[in-house]
This record gives C-alpha cells, structure tokens and sequence, in this order.
C-alpha cells in the first residue's frame, strides 16, 4: 500500500486472527522492507518507531473499521503482530 492509496475495510467474515495476522504482515513488510515473525517485538528490535506505531494505529482503524482509543493505545498491543491481532479482535468484537 501507498500513502494515498484508498483503504477498503475488511469485511466481517474476513476478520479472522488468521486473516489479520497475514494482512499485518504483509504491510509490515512493505513498510519496513524486511519480514517479521509474528511474535517478533518491532520496537525491541528498532524494525518501528513509535511515530510509525501511529501509522499502524492508522492502517488497522481503517482497514478494519475500528476505533482505537484511550487504554488501547498503550505501546504493547503494537509490539507484535500477535499483539495488533489480538487487538482488532478485541474491538471488533466489543
């Protein structure tokens, strides 16, 4: 994905941790041009900084039609792709 570029949410029968996980990891990897594990700590490993842990914070309320907000932005639910997955989860089914 480009800046710029539309983002079309996903649909509820797509929301899967399956289906969240490969879409996260495959805009992990164009963004930061390098694959990641899915327990792999972005920050820890300097592959994201926290102004792109906003970026995500964008992507993932887009793409998946959710609000991230207060207590949920907290630096662990970014970490990993686990993390992020769990998160989206949670709020879209809250």
């Amino acid at each position: 994905m480009t800046t710029g570029q539309a983002i079309t949410p996903v649909t509820a029968e797509a929301v899967t941790a399956e289906a969240v996980s490969e879409a996260l990891t495959a805009f992990l990897a164009e963004r930061i041009k390098t694959e990641v594990a899915p327990d792999q700590d972005l920050f820890a490993s300097g592959l994201a900084s926290s102004m792109f842990a906003m970026q995500l914070v964008v992507h993932l309320e887009e793409t998946y039609d959710i609000a991230i907000i207060g207590p949920e932005l907290k630096l662990d639910n970014f970490r990993t792709v686990q993390a992020m997955t769990a998160l989206v989860l949670r709020l879209r089914d809250g």
